[in-house]
């Protein structure tokens, strides 16, 4: 199996892990920022015990991934308090279209129309998941959900430029940051529940600490849209725990975009999968001419 396709299999598998998310933070009766400080000093202990070292350095690029990544969960927060939960997911993934631009920007890689036909498809698709609980919503709310979205591909981009230089410390280094933002409304809380400790740890080891592991290791053998479109099945996931725990069933609107996004996405991955065969093809023949 080539990196590419191990790399695809490790975003399903976080967008299946970040799917839990929803079901298990309703389990614990925390303020969003106490629940968000704790799954993160977890996660960050997690991502300590994968890399066997501390953080080596920290420059530029990694303090600004790093807020990237605590911005996009604190904001992601934020937007759901202010705003309906269907209005802050589907504004959050508006992220690709700002990978699209931030990737074109700054790492120079090519965008093709089918990239765009993509989004297009899944933006449709989303509208239509969601279509239900669509409201006008609070302005702030929707405004803070767009911002989550525009931090998410900025720490994509950032992950990128780190590629070969431990990328890992920039999402270790976020949790880090957002455990301390979260930390006083963790001393303010009641004591939590037996049930929301292991709530709480199943967010902290699986749904962050693995998840952004695999994550990461990921993003290196991928492109950026590759690192935003196949984890966006996540939100689509959401109903289907909350059919098999709670027995409600998804409407048809759900399941006519759920379908749209995830036959858009496969139909991009496979047509990527040509397009690469095909540049390897071309490097490779000039290299045979030479001999």
């Amino acid at each position: 199996m080539n990196d590419r396709k191990k790399a695809l299999i490790y975003l399903v598998i976080t967008a299946v892990l970040w799917s839990t998310g929803g079901l298990l933070i309703k389990l614990v009766e925390w303020n969003p920022l106490a629940i968000a400080g704790a799954r993160s000093g977890i996660a960050a202990i997690i991502m300590l015990i994968y890399l066997k070292r501390p953080i080596r350095s920290i420059d530029r690029i990694k303090l600004l991934g790093a807020i990237s990544y605590g911005l996009l969960v604190i904001l992601f927060i934020a937007a759901n308090k202010l705003t309906t939960s269907a209005n802050a997911i589907l504004l959050q993934f508006t992220a690709p279209i700002w990978v699209i631009l931030f990737a074109k920007a700054f790492l120079k890689e090519k965008t093709y129309v089918a990239d765009w036909l993509t989004i297009i498809a899944v933006i449709l698709g989303m509208t239509l998941f969601f279509i239900g609980g669509l409201k006008s919503g609070n302005i702030l709310g929707n405004t803070l959900a767009v911002l989550s979205g525009m931090a998410m591909a900025a720490m994509i981009i950032f992950l990128k430029i780190k590629k070969e230089d431990s990328p890992i410390e920039i999402t270790l280094l976020g949790n880090i940051i957002t455990f301390f933002i979260g930390l006083p409304f963790i001393l303010l809380s009641a004591p939590p529940s037996n049930t929301s400790i292991i709530a709480i740890l199943i967010l902290g080891v699986f749904q962050l600490g693995i998840s952004y592991i695999l994550y990461v290791n990921a993003v290196r053998h991928v492109s950026a849209v590759d690192a935003i479109l196949i984890p966006i099945i996540e939100p689509l996931l959401n109903p289907i725990w909350v059919f098999v725990f709670a027995g409600e069933a998804p409407g048809k609107y759900a399941i006519l975009g759920g379908s749209i996004v995830i036959l858009s996405i496969i139909t991009r991955s496979i047509y990527q999968q040509k397009i690469t065969k095909v540049n390897l093809k071309q490097e490779y023949k000039p290299s045979q001419n030479l001999q």
